[in-house]
């Protein structure tokens, strides 16, 4: 099955107080890692939506095998950012028939464990279960690509997800629960590594 992936960055971070995107860990900044992340997955071709301080972030992605691409409308939130991420993964492989769509803020989630979560994908969603909730990382089907084109405003895949939870297939990964949203966030998460 040809499933892409498309990983948001394009926010601006604004609880956070600084680009999260550019915060090192394992020497690595987040985004860089996302994106090795989202290539480990065997998820082809990954598309990395970027739009805040865009030109800080494209040094992090030197030399990988992804397609980067700058969301002219990432304010509009993290709709605007998805639909960018459809419209250029479409672009360049027609024949997707499925997208994974990840996060580049929870640092730990792996290759592996979204090439199992595609592994385990059942049409039309398979979303990743943890706090007791469905969010994202998730993979979407090629049927489902025009309602992740019409969400608006901030919410993201996660309504999507909320509105078709009866059909969609639960990825148990409680890695995805530590993401980094504010400094309390990324206090805590330091905190996990010492």
């Amino acid at each position: 099955m040809n499933i892409g992936a498309i990983l948001l960055a394009a926010g601006a971070s604004r609880r956070m107080g600084a680009p999260k995107q550019l915060i090192r860990f394992d020497g690595h900044s987040l985004l860089r890692r996302a994106a090795e992340t989202a290539i480990g997955s065997g998820a082809s071709p990954v598309i990395v939506v970027l739009g805040a301080r865009a030109e800080d972030m494209l040094p992090e992605l030197a030399d990988l095998p992804i397609e980067a691409v700058i969301n002219p409308d990432w304010a509009l939130g993290m709709s605007a950012s998805l639909r960018c991420g459809i419209q250029a993964l479409l672009a360049l492989a027609p024949e997707t028939e499925a997208v994974l769509v990840t996060l580049c803020d929870q640092p730990f989630v792996t290759g592996a464990h979204l090439g199992a979560l595609i592994e385990r994908f059942r049409a039309p969603i398979t979303a990743s279960l943890y706090n007791s909730t469905l969010g994202v990382p998730a993979v979407f089907a090629r049927a489902l690509f025009p309602e992740l084109e019409a969400l608006e405003g901030d919410s993201g895949a996660r309504r999507l997800i909320q509105s078709h939870s009866a059909e969609t297939t639960a990825f148990d990964l409680p890695e995805a629960a530590i993401d980094l949203d504010s400094p309390i966030d990324l206090n805590s998460f330091s905190a996990k590594l010492h």
